[in-house]
């Protein structure tokens, strides 16, 4: 489990972000006492589930070679 601190610290973005990421139910998360924790492996699938799929121009232009 991790602190929203380490969480914030492995996303690179602020403990503000981790809390409304928590509390919108993106992130799963468990309450311990006043604090958060995070399991580990839930922030690397935020990230995976959060991937853009590229542009359609720039896939078009792959498949054409260019």
């Amino acid at each position: 489990m991790l602190t929203v601190a380490e969480v914030a610290e492995a996303l690179r973005v602020s403990r503000m972000t981790v809390y409304r990421l928590v509390h919108s139910g993106e992130l799963p998360a468990v309450r311990v006492g006043r604090s958060y924790r995070v399991p580990e492996g839930a922030a690397s699938a935020f990230l995976a589930a959060a991937r853009t799929a590229p542009p359609a121009a720039a896939e078009q232009r792959r498949a054409d070679g260019a």
